[in-house]
This record gives C-alpha cells, sequence and structure tokens, in this order.
C-alpha cells in the first residue's frame, strides 16, 4: 500500500512537469492588429501609428510638410492626426494592451531548489558525513480555466484602449476643424476691417477738402479722425485675433509657430439644415456610445475571471535526494494544494458583479448625455444658419444699399457726415454679424459631426457647397 502511493505521487509529479514545461516550451499567444475601425469621420486620412519593435519606438515621426503659403482643411487635418502628441500617446496604450495579452498568456515558471538536511549537528551528524541533498524541481498548475480567462479580459482591455484611442482621434480632428474655421472667420473679420479703414481713410480725405473749401464745419473733419481711429483699432485687434487662431491651430499638429501664411476655405457655403430625428438615428458612429458594447463585454470577463481564481491551484515537484552517509540516491516526489476554507475570492467576484451591474446605467447615461448635446447642437446649428439667411437676403443689402445713398448724398451735400458716420457703423456690423453667424453655423456643423461620427452630408443626400471635407482643396 505504501509503496502504491509513493508511485502515484511520483507519476502526478511527473506528469505536472511534463505539462509545464511543454507549456513553456510553446509560443505565446499570437498578437494581431486590434485598432478600432475608424469612424467615417476622417477615415481617409493617414493617422500616427506607433511601432511594433521597441527599437523603432524613439524614430523621428513621419514627415509631412507643413505648406508655406496657403493652408487647406484637409491639409491641416492630415497634419494634425499625423503629428498630434496627444494622440499619439494614446495609440500607445493600444500597443501597451498587446502587451499584456502577451504576459497573460504566459504560464508560471518552474522553481528550482536545492535543500540539505542533517548536517553540522552532533553525535553521527557533526559535520556533513549524514548529509542528505535534495534537487528539486516544482511547477504550479492553474485550474479552472485562469489562464483563458485573463487573456480573454486582456484582449477586451486592449479592444477599450482602441475605443480611446478613435475617440481622442475624432476629437483632434474636430478641434482642427473648429480652429480652422476660426482661422478662416478671422481672416474674413481682418478683410473687412481693413476696408473699412480705406473707407474711412477716405472719408477723412472727402471731409478735410469740404472743410478747406469752407462747404462743411471744422468739427466735421474732427469727427472723421476718431472714426478712423477707431476703425484702425479694430483692425489691430482683429490682426492679434487672427494670430492667435493661426497659433491655436498649428498647435493641433505640435507646432509652436504657425508657417503657413493664411487657411484657404468657403465661409459662406452653407446647406439645409437636416432633421433632428434622422441625426438621432446615425448616433451608433458615436464612439462613446459604440465603446459600451465593448465595455460590457470586458466587464463580464472580468467576472468570469475573479470566478476562476476562486478554484485553487496545485503544485507538483519532485527531484533527486543524495545520501552521504550510506552514499545512497533517491527520489522524491511532492504535491501541494491549498485549502479554501477561507479565502475564496469572494470580494473581488462580488466587486467585479457590482462593476457589471454599474455598466448597463454608465451606457444609458452616456447615451443620454450624447443624444442631449445633439439636441442641443441641432438647435445652435438651426439658429445660426436662420440668422445667416435672414442677414444675408434682407439686412446685408439693406445696409449697404444705406450707405451708398448716404454717400452719395452727403457728396452732393445733402446729408451730414454724421449720417455717413452712422450708415458706415450699421455697414459693418451687419457684415461682421454675417461672419460671426456663418462662424457658428461651422462650428455647429463640426459639433455635429463629432456627435455623429461622419460627415453630415450622407450619400443619399444632394451635395452642398462645402462641408468638413470638401472645403476648396488645393494640392
Amino acid at each position: 500500500m505504501k509503496h502504491s502511493i509513493i508511485r502515484s505521487i511520483l507519476v502526478l509529479a511527473g506528469v505536472g512537469l511534463v505539462a509545464g514545461f511543454c507549456g513553456c516550451a510553446t509560443n505565446p499567444t499570437t498578437q494581431s492588429e486590434a485598432w478600432t475601425e475608424p469612424r467615417p469621420l476622417g477615415k481617409e486620412l493617414a493617422t500616427f501609428c506607433p511601432p511594433r519593435e521597441m527599437k523603432n519606438a524613439l524614430a523621428p515621426p513621419r514627415a509631412i510638410e507643413e505648406p508655406t503659403g496657403a493652408l487647406t482643411m484637409r491639409q491641416a487635418l492630415a497634419l494634425a492626426l499625423g503629428r498630434n502628441p496627444g494622440l499619439a500617446a494614446f495609440s500607445w496604450d493600444v500597443r501597451i494592451g498587446e502587451a499584456r495579452i502577451l504576459q497573460a498568456g504566459l504560464i508560471p515558471n518552474p522553481e528550482a531548489g536545492v535543500e540539505v538536511e542533517d548536517v553540522l549537528g552532533s553525535g553521527d551528524f557533526q559535520g556533513v558525513r549524514e548529509a542528505q541533498t535534495t534537487f528539486a524541481l516544482s511547477q504550479l498548475i492553474e485550474l479552472g480555466g485562469k489562464r483563458t480567462a485573463r487573456v480573454n479580459s486582456a484582449k477586451l482591455s486592449r479592444d477599450l484602449a482602441g475605443w480611446d484611442y478613435e475617440t481622442r482621434r475624432i476629437e483632434v480632428f474636430t478641434q482642427t476643424a473648429e480652429a480652422f474655421v476660426e482661422v478662416l472667420n478671422q481672416q474674413q473679420r481682418l478683410a473687412l476691417t481693413e476696408e473699412t479703414v480705406g473707407l474711412a481713410e477716405k472719408a477723412v480725405e472727402a471731409v478735410n477738402k469740404r472743410v478747406e473749401a469752407a462747404r462743411t464745419f471744422a468739427v466735421e473733419g474732427t469727427k472723421a479722425q476718431v472714426a478712423l481711429a477707431s476703425v484702425q483699432i479694430e483692425r489691430d485687434q482683429t490682426q492679434r485675433a487672427l494670430d492667435a487662431a493661426r497659433q491655436r491651430l498649428a498647435s493641433n499638429w505640435g507646432s509652436s509657430q504657425p508657417r503657413f501664411e493664411r487657411v484657404e476655405g468657403n465661409l459662406e457655403g452653407t446647406t439645409s439644415v437636416p432633421e433632428l430625428e434622422r441625426l438621432m438615428e446615425r448616433l451608433r458612429q458615436n464612439p462613446d456610445i459604440a465603446r459600451w458594447a465593448t465595455e460590457i463585454l470586458q466587464r463580464e470577463a472580468n467576472v468570469k475571471l475573479e470566478k476562476t481564481r476562486r478554484v485553487t491551484d496545485v503544485t507538483v515537484g519532485g527531484g533527486y535526494r543524495r545520501l552521504s552517509g550510506p552514499e545512497d540516491n533517491a527520489f522524491v516526489a511532492g504535491i501541494s494544494i491549498p485549502l479554501p476554507f477561507f479565502n475564496k475570492n469572494q470580494g473581488n467576484i462580488e466587486e467585479a458583479e457590482y462593476q457589471l451591474a454599474k455598466a448597463s446605467d454608465e451606457q444609458r447615461a452616456a447615451e443620454l448625455r450624447v443624444k442631449t448635446s445633439l439636441s442641443q447642437t441641432w438647435q445652435r446649428l438651426a439658429a445660426a444658419a436662420a440668422e445667416v439667411a435672414a442677414l444675408k437676403e434682407k439686412v446685408l443689402p439693406g445696409a449697404q444699399l444705406s450707405f451708398d445713398t448716404v454717400s452719395v448724398y452727403y457728396a452732393e451735400g445733402r446729408l451730414s457726415y454724421l449720417e455717413v458716420l452712422d450708415a458706415q457703423r450699421t455697414l459693418f456690423a451687419s457684415r461682421s454679424q454675417y461672419f460671426r453667424a456663418l462662424s457658428d453655423y461651422h462650428q455647429a456643423v463640426i459639433a455635429i459631426e463629432r456627435l455623429i461620427g461622419e460627415p453630415l452630408v450622407s450619400p443619399a443626400d444632394p451635395p452642398r457647397n462645402t462641408t468638413l471635407q470638401s472645403l476648396p482643396v488645393r494640392n
């Protein structure tokens, strides 16, 4: 009976060690690319992707030449997606997730040990004459499917990192588009103020001639000089605002000093406002919503992983023993099994289950937040579109006609310069309001495209004058 038990232990130890060594000899889990499928918004533009090999990690980023003259929307977006430091940092999280999958698929290493007994004692055990030296090798065998559950959880965590990267990619895309529109708006405002300065300078010249000819009071000349100084201040402020906007745009691709001189685009291109219901149907592209399917799967995987950990593992081992006294040799074998009397991983299992239950509420909150944001942004878009239409069709023509008429009457001496100045200010304010409304319109379009994850105009819709991707491009 005694020999039968020893034989069983030896067989079990041998099987365990062989299984452990075979597992160590196998290749780790093959890694595959797991970048989240890009949303349609900016999908055609290349983004930064970190190398697999660390020896290439410190290589300089792919060179993208920044234009020194005119800059188009597409060029700005390509620069931002290829060079943005924050986006590049997010991309490394996917590589980190891949490394964690690799680590999760590895089995525990075997342990080697040496043990010396019956030495440095008394009597017959003085010195090392009766020493027993044991060379042992042991292997932890994971049970309950821990390795598979660990790998599955790591894969889903990597997929979530891919979703975070995609969310950041669209944010960079949106920020760059918004900055581009702001530069375009400030360029238009600067052109308007320069035109107004030109009109004011001509007015000063005309008023001075009338004063010299004693056809008007000298105070009219003072008013004209004050008006000129006022619009010159407005021009200088707009120039500074343009410089700041150019700097913000260039920062999206990590540049501290913009090299481009101007941006090219059609700020006045607009289209009809789509129905809110149709936009709600396209929210499935939003990464903040789409990611939750993976998030829930990952939390379910965590529950399974924690449940596998309540299954105790087995450590088997065997070795060779040398008995110095009789100069005999022997083999030893053993097995170790933890007894789960107290710790059955109850707390971690319960926490994982709570995290899974929490995910449903978080998903609904995310959906509500995105839908509310879309509704509010749609209201902004509708209001901006209505304002643009009213200004273009009614206000601007009237202001221009009033200014032209007053200018003619002033030249004929039928009106004072005060009426000219008032008409000029009205025209400038109307045109300034028009460009601000156009900017608000395009900013709302960009915000909606961020929320739906795709261009506002779908392939089934009629083409419009300009979209985020179809601003005039010069190659």
